[in-house]
């Protein structure tokens, strides 16, 4: 199976996985309204994008890397994450947030009241960048197109960026993540809350702070999800 099967298949899986959830024997697809954001077109949409990705050759990185890292989750997804690139494990495994960061982030979404297959996961960068530097500006200018057609396919109500290079390459800011965090930005008409990478909150450890600043700004998203806030926040 090449990467682009292989990404539709997962996508269709993660849909199929919601239905099981909802107790469902036969899976069900959302109905088609002049109103319907979401409809089975977001899977077709997703695989244009990754389509149009191919086995990309656009930018160095694609010499270094054992794979492309596009996206995973829910494809009609009500919440997206954003991060900044693959680390080794991602480019090893195909799939974004699986290291040990990865293992924080889903600790956090499911603090959120949510499993991982509810929400869709992806990256700026869609290859790793050697030794795990700061992409380049070039090579983001590159892979942002790509991302912005995974948001525009899943099309969620609110986006959550992971760290400064993802906040700053999706809304175009400049400042640092510290004054803009915890507060709600726009892109086109989505709502935005940047907030910390689960990596800078584990080299933080032991200081809890920035944990709970970025529990704190969940508790946004959450709200304006009209989610619950379970009594505990983000554990170790």
């Amino acid at each position: 199976m090449d990467g682009k099967a292989f990404d539709l298949v997962q996508l269709v899986r993660a849909y199929l996985a919601c239905q099981t959830e909802a107790g469902l024997a036969t899976a069900i697809l959302p109905a088609q309204s002049e109103n319907d954001t979401h409809s089975p077109s977001s899977l077709e949409a997703l695989e244009a994008v990754r389509g149009d990705l191919g086995e990309c050759t656009r930018c160095a990185l694609h010499a270094s890397r054992t794979s492309i890292v596009f996206g995973e989750g829910h494809p009609f997804a009500r919440l997206m994450f954003v991060g900044e690139a693959p680390g080794a494990d991602e480019d090893r495994e195909g799939r974004p947030f699986v290291g040990r960061a990865g293992r924080l982030l889903t600790k956090m979404i499911q603090a959120m009241g949510l499993d991982r297959d509810q929400v869709y996961i992806a990256n700026v960068i869609k290859c790793r960048p050697p030794d795990n530097r700061d992409p380049e500006p070039a090579e983001i200018a590159t892979c942002l197109p790509f991302l912005e057609g995974q948001i525009r396919a899943v099309n969620p109500e609110v986006i959550v960026t992971l760290g400064r290079i993802a906040a700053s390459a999706l809304l175009s800011r400049r400042e640092s993540l510290g004054k803009i965090r915890g507060e709600f930005h726009y892109w086109k008409e989505i709502p935005v809350m940047p907030t910390y990478h689960p990596s800078y909150l584990l080299r933080q450890e032991p200081d809890r702070r920035p944990k709970a600043q970025a529990w704190s700004d969940l508790q946004k998203v959450m709200a304006l999800l009209s989610l619950p806030v379970p009594p505990s926040g983000v554990k170790k």
